[in-house]
């Protein structure tokens, strides 16, 4: 089986909507807000899922997940 990449902004997605529906549309319909909760829920475990199974052979991918880091620059010396 293979597994798809999925990104941060899925799962800030997943965190922010379950809260949202929990807090907010549950108490206007509790049908709803189970819905959207178990749903948004769903979204957290295949981007859980989806961070510890899938393979990172692609460099691209590599690349993409290390965007926080600095390209290593080798200092030029003056000489005067």
């Amino acid at each position: 089986m293979k597994y798809a990449h999925l990104s941060a902004g899925f799962m800030l997605t997943s965190i922010v909507g379950f809260f949202i529906s929990v807090f907010l549309v549950w108490n206007m319909s509790l049908s709803w807000g189970f819905t959207f909760a178990l749903f948004f829920a769903i979204m957290f475990i295949a981007s859980i899922i989806s961070m510890t199974k899938a393979d990172f052979t692609d460099k691209e991918m590599q690349q993409e997940l290390a965007i926080h880091e600095k390209p290593a620059f080798k200092r030029k010396k003056h000489f005067k």
